[in-house]
Parts: structure tokens; sequence; C-alpha cells
């Protein structure tokens, strides 16, 4: 069998992937553009990917190709159409990070909400340095006990999070943007409802066509002043236009951002201007990438590969 990675390094170069040699010979691409991957994809068996596109103009001479293998949860690079066309087999990898990207959703909140980048700035700028009282009360802050949780997305991570809320004595409800039946011990309520009455909005919900733009500024504006809102779900979700208006309009208290509708970042982004910087948290797509996340994946990759061969 020839295996064919077209982005490796977007994995991480921390990882092991020396057991894909023992699953047959392996050929590997740091990152491949569409226009590269028809040479070098034309004597695979079995290809693996991140986020390059297949379909029809990238894989049309990969004559031997038997399965794709998307190493992500996420399958909007697949022309699956195209590879049911042909016969060719396809597989993702869920729940791998689940973990990972639930810790990083309270890591942002924590940040943002408890103001830290302030009042690290504070210490570390001297400002701290006798002054004339042992607690800085300049930005005050509150607990998550008692506070109004809403979650868009309720799969894996929503429900892990969920937990993890609920431990912090926080109440949880969520909205279903596919009208999917409430699921038993959650309380569902429509998007109107979420927005009107959450102290933080987190989305984990994958970009469809009930999600693509559903955060937009009728959202914003439904959504309370002291407001907290996360997107670890993906870019699409959210009007970036509207969210850095709803941030210098004073709509919405705060927004952290794992995942933008362009990445890596444009320099056009309208995110860039917003005034107030510490209002909003950016951070370049890092939530399921903790190294156990990524090894959970590489195991899953593997075992999706050596089962499909023995078959």
């Amino acid at each position: 069998m020839k295996l064919v990675f077209l982005d490796k390094k977007t994995i991480g170069e921390d990882m092991d992937f020396s057991r894909f040699s023992e699953l047959g010979d392996v050929a590997e691409y740091d990152f491949t553009q569409p226009e590269e991957a028809p040479e070098r994809v034309k004597d695979a068996d079995i290809l693996i990917v991140n986020k390059v596109p297949v379909n029809r103009q990238t894989i049309h001479t990969a004559g031997n190709l038997k399965l794709v293998c998307v190493t992500a949860t996420g399958t909007n690079n697949l022309d699956k159409d195209y590879l049911a066309e042909r016969g060719i087999e396809w597989r993702n990898a869920a729940g791998y990070s689940t973990e990972s990207v639930a810790q990083h959703t309270f890591a942002m909140l924590f940040y943002l909400m408890e103001h830290l980048r302030y009042y690290d700035d504070y210490v570390k700028e001297g400002h701290y340095i006798n002054d004339v009282m042992f607690t800085h009360f300049a930005k005050t802050f509150r607990q998550l006990t008692g506070k109004t949780w809403g979650i868009i997305g309720l799969g894996a991570i929503g429900r892990r999070v969920t937990e993890i809320a609920r431990a912090f004595g926080a109440e949880v409800i969520y909205y279903s943007a596919s009208g999917a039946p409430a699921q038993e011990g959650y309380r569902q309520v429509d998007l109107e409802t979420l927005l009107e009455t959450s102290d933080i909005v987190s989305v984990h919900a994958p970009l469809n066509p009930y999600t693509e733009g559903l955060m937009d500024r009728k959202a914003f504006s439904s959504m309370q002043p002291h407001a907290i809102f996360l997107n670890l779900g993906r870019g699409q979700i959210v009007a970036e236009e509207a969210l850095a208006d709803a941030l210098n309009e004073g709509r919405i208290a705060a927004a952290g951002l794992d995942v933008l509708c362009r990445e890596p970042m444009s320099e056009d982004s309208p995110l860039l201007k917003v005034k107030e910087k510490e209002r909003l948290l950016i951070t370049p797509h890092i939530g399921w990438a903790s190294v156990e996340a990524r090894t959970n994946l590489m195991d899953i990759v593997a075992e999706h590969i050596r089962k499909f061969i023995s078959a």
C-alpha cells in the first residue's frame, strides 16, 4: 500500500509518524496546494489529508486510490459525491479533541472574565510596586457560579463543556440549530431565549447550512451587554464585522475566538478594528491541538487504515 500525507505539518512536527511505515510505503509532504495534488497523489492507495481539498480536480490522477483519511472531524474539504462515484471510501476522526477543546474553552473564558491580561500587565509594568493597597480593584469580575451559560451545538464537546460549567455552579441551556429533539438531561431553548438570557454564549457547532452566519448583527444585538461570547466551532458561523461592531458599541462585554472565517487571519479582518483590544481574545485555531489530542488523532487514523487494509 502507498500512503500519502499531503499536509503533514498541519498535525505538528512533534508527532510520531513511525507507526504508518508499518502499514505501507509512506510519502510525506509538509503542505500541498490544490494544483500540486494531482502529481503527488497519482500513485496513492491511501490519502491522508487535513485541509487539502479532495475532489475531481485534485485526485483525478489517483487511479489506485481506495481510501481518504481526514485528520480532523470536519469533512467539508471532501467532495463525497465524487468519492462515491469512484468507489473511494473515506474516514474522519471524531471525538479525539473533546477534552482539549473543552479545556481551551475555559482558558479563554477565565482570561476574559477575570481580566487576566490587564492584571498581568499591571504587575509586570511595575504599577503594583509600593501600590497604595494590596488589592487592585480597577477591573472587577464575577464568579461563574449562578451564571447562565448558553451553548450552541450540544455534541460531545458541548456536553463536556456543560459538565464542567455545572461543576462551577453555572446553569446551562442550549440551542440546536438543526432543530434536533431535546437531549435528555439538558435544557433546550430557542436561539432568541438563549441569547437574551445567557451570561456566557459558546459555540461548539459544526459549519453547515443551519449554522453558517448564525451569529449575525441581530444575534449580537440580542445578547446582554455584560455577556461574553466564545466561538470554538467554525469561523464562518460568526459574521465578524457584526462581532467587531458589537464589541466597539458595547453591546457585548468581550469575545474569545479560536476560529476565524479565514485562516490564517487576513490583513483586512474587521476584527483588527476592535478598539479595546483587551475585550477580544483570538487564538490561532489551537483548541484542538493539545499533545494528547493530536496523539489520539494519529492513533485513530492509523487504526482506520489498519482496519481497512485487513478487511
